[in-house]
């Protein structure tokens, strides 16, 4: 057949296409109805993995897997704008790597807001200004984020999913290298790229911002100063990529959570998080672990971090597999407590295991 025969072919197929999935748009708007009638959420973490999961199963190319998860992410993000227009909280500016994260996650077609700091992106889902958040918690070289343990601390909000994203540094500046005086960027991106920043500068000075975004803005300002970020921040603020690729370890991934009114509904693949306080005694959270072992609950992660409300007391994070509603998990919650001088289930939520 000749291109021309073939493109034809595509052409069919495209109006099909675009005729199935309206026609699943209209189920979609019904599925609206009866939600908001109910006041079930839009957004429904377990059905979100479970459409996915069916998509990729029943792939046999030659399109890859991450190819149609995307297309049909995308798809999800309309249908919850024909549900109700879904508002995404994330520390910003615009072009940070929670933004990116975020609109990964969830599409084109919501409507996202950006916040100054993580603390507001609790505070804003905890009012209902938002109906979902996006904060990072983790990263493979920096370890855990300190503002997203305090506000889990301090807020009533629900994890209800997690996201994996693979972090690439650049520096940005309108200067050569070897002009920079300053470089802008967070804390945590710091520690991810201390071995090139030791070997590169002697004596710039790094300034700590609250966003890797927020930092491309100051330095677009300054004419001898840089910043660690993204390229899409460098796009979005007028900044060159001086150097790509500067962090330290090629695998540098961070971890997001998704906080909401409510956790997701089991779906075989979970996690649960925790938060508790133990008493100020030897073997305390000895005790504590020792209760996870004997009901074989795989932890995943644990921090510490010190209560401002007493000395030496210390609130620790906690997340493992397992759904909150899984007979072992309960039985092993109901007797840590024993052991605890507090202890609250923070939500239950499907485990993310591809990178977006």
């Amino acid at each position: 057949m000749s291109i021309e025969e073939l493109r034809n072919q595509i052409n069919k197929l495209d109006l099909q296409l675009v005729e199935l999935l309206n026609e699943r748009a209209r189920i979609v708007v019904e599925i609206g109805k009866l939600k908001n009638k109910t006041g079930k959420p839009v957004y429904s973490p377990d059905r979100e993995k479970e459409v996915l999961a069916t998509v990729t199963k029943a792939n046999n190319g030659p399109l890859p897997d991450r190819c149609l998860t995307a297309i049909w992410r995308e798809l999800m993000s309309g249908s919850f704008a024909l549900e109700r227009q879904l508002r995404i909280g994330y520390l910003g500016p615009g072009g940070s790597f929670s933004h990116t994260a975020a609109m990964l996650k969830f599409g084109q077609s919501v409507e996202y807001e950006s916040l100054a700091d993580i603390t507001s992106i609790f505070d804003e889902v905890s009012k209902g200004h938002c109906d979902l958040g996006l904060a990072p918690i983790e990263n493979t070289t920096g370890g855990g984020v300190i503002e997203t343990l305090d506000a889990l601390i301090d807020s009533d909000v629900k994890i209800c999913a997690e996201v994996l994203m693979a972090i690439h540094h650049s520096l940005l500046a309108n200067c050569p290298l070897n002009q920079v005086e300053k470089i802008y960027s967070k804390p945590e991106v710091f520690a991810q790229c201390r071995n090139w920043l030791s070997a590169t500068f002697k004596e710039a000075k790094t300034i700590a911002v609250a966003s890797s975004a927020k930092a491309a803005q100051m330095a677009a300002d300054e004419p001898k100063a840089s910043a660690i970020g993204s390229a899409i921040a460098a796009e979005l603020y007028g900044l060159k990529v001086i150097c790509e690729n500067i962090e330290d370890n090629a695998n540098n991934i961070t971890r997001f959570l998704v906080i909401g009114k409510e956790d997701a509904k089991p779906t075989g693949e979970d996690k649960t998080a925790i938060l508790f306080s133990t008493a100020h005694k030897a073997g305390a959270l000895a005790d504590v672990l020792d209760v996870f072992k004997k009901y074989d609950i795989n932890l995943t992660n644990i921090e510490s971090r010190p209560s401002k409300k007493r000395q030496w007391e210390y609130y620790f994070f906690m997340d493992f597999l397992g759904h909150r509603t899984n007979e072992h998990v309960q039985k092993g919650l109901e007797e840590s407590r024993k052991h605890c001088l507090q202890l609250s289930v923070l939500g239950s939520f499907p485990r993310a295991i591809e990178l977006l």
